[in-house]
């Protein structure tokens, strides 16, 4: 039997083994990318990605460059924090051009859009890897991912990217801890999906749509708003927040209506599921076909 005077200790000792596994974990994180001769990073600006960015340049100085796609589907917020973070490091931090929007197979929305996305980007690591002379491809995929639809993980095999997070088992909670506990600044980061997957498979991914899309979640954030999307359903605007938000966001009703409308968009609404990750996958019959 458990008395009150002993859940304390027990918490206490809870906390201590986490701490203890997470840092053998980051040792192994640590030790297997330091055995590298040198890598290329992917770098998005989300929490995965910067650990394994961190970690590479700590590791291997240098032999590490960092690349970060200045697609349109990545938030500009995204994009100048890949720039500060490397900055703030002293890490050769790149961003490049790639043509996924070029790309039938990416811009008319399909089920594996994310594929068509990823493949791109590789190719284009590939080929400064292979010119530069940089041995290996890193990304921040970590091994809760592989519950996830995610096309864009066979991209990543079929170009022989690395993902050492999943390779460690370190999942989301993991990573984040991790972060924490190295002061990485964006450890607790909402996480947030390329702005694509904000459109319904089969609505055409263009340039205007993702910077609706990016206005309108930057005045959700304005309103203090902490994970949200909006799902840009033409011109209706699905809104995704929290539901312990919900009153936050109808109090200031008037104000997040007006400015979406000025966006373009003509109905606003308020998903009563809340926010979930990939809802956009819900409708798929078979999302791994």
């Amino acid at each position: 039997m458990t008395l009150p005077q002993d859940i304390p200790a027990e918490a206490e000792a809870a906390r201590t083994r986490r701490e203890e596994d997470l840092k053998r974990k980051l040792g192994l994180l640590s030790g297997w990318i330091t055995s590298q001769e040198s890598v290329i990073v992917a770098l998005s600006g989300g929490v995965d990605s910067t650990l394994v960015a961190y970690l590479a340049h700590r590791s291997l100085g240098r032999r590490s460059l960092a690349v970060t796609s200045g697609s349109p589907a990545l938030k500009r917020s995204d994009l100048a924090l890949t720039t500060r973070l490397t900055s703030g490091w002293g890490m050769a931090h790149r961003v490049i051009h790639t043509a996924e929007m070029e790309n039938p197979g990416y811009s008319s929305n399909p089920q594996d859009r994310c594929y068509h996305c990823k493949n791109t980007l590789y190719a284009d690591l590939e080929r400064i890897a292979e010119q530069e002379g940089y041995k290996i491809v890193l990304s921040g995929t970590n091994s809760d991912d592989a519950e996830d639809f995610r096309p864009g993980l066979r991209a990543a095999r079929e170009h022989g990217v690395q993902a050492p997070l999943a390779l460690f088992a370190l999942g989301k909670d993991d990573v984040r801890a991790l972060a924490a506990l190295l002061g990485l600044p964006n450890h607790d980061k909402p996480q947030s999906a390329c702005l694509a997957s904000r459109v319904p498979y089969g609505q055409p991914i263009t340039v205007g749509a993702l910077g609706m899309v990016e206005a309108a979640e930057g005045l959700l954030q304005s309103a203090g708003i902490g994970q949200s999307r909006l799902r840009h359903h033409g011109t209706v605007a699905r809104i995704e927040v929290s539901p312990e938000d919900f009153p936050r966001l109808l109090a200031q009703r008037e104000r997040i209506v007006s400015g979406l409308k000025e966006l373009g968009y003509a109905y606003i609404t308020l998903d009563l599921e809340g926010f979930r990750s990939g809802s956009m996958n819900e409708v798929l019959e078979d999302p791994q076909g």
